[in-house]
């Protein structure tokens, strides 16, 4: 067991919960016995390939020197090369990348990419640093990364606390580092990145709208009219913002929201665009909100609504909140946001979960159709990626949803499932080296 802080408030309290090694782990376990798992494959696949620790030197505004701690490690690449995000956070060790890559690699191969999982990033409160002292930081931590990123080894993106701004940065230090006539073939190191530096149109929406669409999915399989459905979002960046923007398009009510500096809750509804430009003109915050009334931490998973989507951090739903959960579905927009124990008393109280692996795969896929784009030297359209993305979504949550009630089985479960399998069958057609 080790001791972490709640996440997303500013308080000193810790709670001791589960490592989110301890819960990848006992999710792939979980599904590994369910389907027999050869055993020289679970052995593979229970640990990492490659585990990068850098530490590198970087000149502030002021002239001082700080020393940073970066982290990337690498699952597995059995079906191709690594892919995953880069956070920012104080709390980006070596155990949650090590969790976060292995979710990566399920996250993939359940979308049926050519891709493996990896995760880093730097331990750093960004908000304590200038935009000048941030792009040194990044661009540092590229050079310090060196080979071991690659358009066709290792390919980051955007995570918590890191942008499309942030992936040029990248982007642009990799290719300084290339010979010239190899530069412009090196634009795909990177996925999320400004449409105007080879980024895809939609790809800042990607991740929001898969959890939309995962949503719609299920209500329709479940014969729920989304309109008039109310629902709170843990996050309300990237991600919690495009869900809330799309469930609106549909008629649902946004009733809550969290974020790092406080929660709010509306009686009626709250305004998706609305709450936008206003934590946009409120240094990102969402406090005091006009038209809401704050809501105590410890009180906002207790809200009444009929879908809940954690869209922030891993470890927010445990066993301690899940038995005041009123939802009626959850819907993972962050990267293993509940917990174990968790998610046994959700689902004992017939909660559904869309898990994270599929519900927020969007941003994967999204950052797939870039990745080729790049490679292809082709620029698609806004219309033509959201019609792609819908159609990949679609598929991989038949699949999933079809899976879980023929085995009789939750959701996360299936999803783990179908994605270990297929990388067990890369290994048993290939073999093992030598």
């Amino acid at each position: 067991m080790t001791t972490i802080t709640a996440d997303l408030k500013k308080e000193t309290k810790k709670v001791p919960v589960k490592g989110m090694m301890d819960n990848v782990m006992e999710q792939f376990n979980s599904a590994a016995n369910h389907i027999n798992l050869h055993p020289n494959i679970k052995k593979i696949l229970s640990i990492t390939n490659n585990e990068i620790l850098v530490n590198f030197p970087v000149k502030m505004d002021n002239g001082d020197v700080e020393v940073f701690t970066g982290y990337r490690v690498q699952h597995n690449s059995a079906l191709g090369p690594y892919k995953g995000g880069l956070r920012y956070h104080p709390t980006v060790d070596i155990d949650a990348a090590r969790a976060l890559a292995m979710w990566m690699t399920w996250k993939t191969s359940l979308a049926g990419l050519p891709y493996g999982g990896g995760k880093g990033g730097i331990k750093i409160d960004p908000s304590k640093y200038s935009e000048s002292e941030l792009e040194r930081i990044t661009r540092r931590f590229t050079y310090a990364l060196a080979d071991n990123i690659g358009p066709e080894h290792d390919i980051p993106a955007p995570d918590v606390n890191t942008s499309s701004q942030t992936m040029a940065w990248i982007a642009d230090t990799y290719m300084s580092t290339r010979p010239p006539a190899e530069r412009s073939a090196n634009q795909h190191v990177v996925t999320g990145k400004p449409d105007g530096s080879g980024g895809l149109e939609g790809r800042d929406r990607a991740t929001g709208y898969g959890v939309y669409l995962s949503i719609k999915f299920w209500a329709k399989k479940n014969n729920v009219n989304l309109k008039g459905k109310k629902y709170i979002v843990q996050g309300f960046g990237n991600v919690g913002y495009w869900a809330s923007y799309f469930l609106e398009k549909d008629g649902a009510l946004l009733v809550g929201v969290q974020d790092a500096y406080g929660s709010i809750k509306s009686a009626n509804t709250i305004k998706v665009e609305d709450l936008f430009n206003y934590a946009k003109a409120n240094k990102g915050s969402i406090v005091g909100f006009p038209y809401s009334e704050p809501v105590s931490k410890n009180d906002f998973f207790s809200l009444d609504c009929d879908i809940c989507i954690p869209a922030a951090l891993g470890n927010q739903i445990t066993s301690e909140n899940a038995p005041f959960i009123k939802a009626k579905l959850i819907a993972e927009g962050a990267n293993g946001p509940t917990n174990v124990e968790g998610e046994k008393v959700l689902l004992e109280r017939g909660i559904a979960i869309i898990p994270d692996i599929l519900c927020n795969s969007g941003g994967v896929v999204g950052s797939y159709f870039e990745w080729l784009q790049n490679r292809n030297g082709e620029i698609w359209q806004l219309d033509e990626v959201m019609a792609k993305l819908d159609k990949k979504m679609q598929e991989s949550f038949n699949k999933v949803y079809d899976y879980s009630k023929e085995e009789g089985i939750d959701m996360r479960t299936a999803a783990f499932c179908i994605a270990i399998k297929r990388i067990e069958k890369a290994y048993i057609q290939r073999g093992i080296f030598p």
